[in-house]
């Protein structure tokens, strides 16, 4: 099963994308993982939230494959624990999923629309975390979830 990060605009603080980094290099060893970065929006002048939401969320729709599992992070999802991620990804491992893409919005958070395609919608946590440390804290808990899998120290 192929892994896809899927958010938009490049990550800008050095700390956090070497933290990617590592995770995506740790991660290689347990599974194929891509990251699609796509163009991020930024508002010009008066344009609405809700605007630059909706144009933000049709290029992430836009860069999702057609036959992957979607999986949308956002506040108001559900919350899992490492061990029930670990659960998930197997059982996504089990129905012979092709690819399980997961979708990290910018600053103003997802679409609706993005929303809406998602089969899943999780929630990395109840506190508020900056969208370039929760594509961290994701790949961190993908990688915890493999680790749990395999039976190896890490998780402990």
């Amino acid at each position: 099963m192929r892994i896809k990060i899927v958010y938009p605009g490049k990550t800008r603080e050095g700390y956090i994308q070497a933290g990617i980094d590592d995770f995506m290099k740790r991660l290689k060893r347990f599974t194929r993982l891509d990251a699609r970065i796509v163009k991020d929006k930024r508002g010009k002048g008066n344009e609405s939230e809700a605007r630059i939401k909706e144009e933000e969320g049709k290029r992430l729709v836009a860069a999702l494959d057609d036959a992957s599992f979607v999986v949308a992070l956002d506040s108001a999802g559900r919350q899992v624990s490492s061990e029930k991620l670990a659960a998930l990804i197997s059982g996504w491992e089990n129905q012979n999923r092709k690819c399980v893409s997961f979708v990290v919005g910018g600053a103003l958070g997802l679409s609706p629309e993005v929303l809406k395609q998602a089969d899943m919608v999780l929630s990395l946590s109840k506190m508020t975390f900056t969208h370039e440390m929760a594509r961290l804290i994701l790949l961190e808990q993908i990688y915890r979830a493999y680790t749990i899998k395999a039976g190896t120290r890490y998780h402990k």
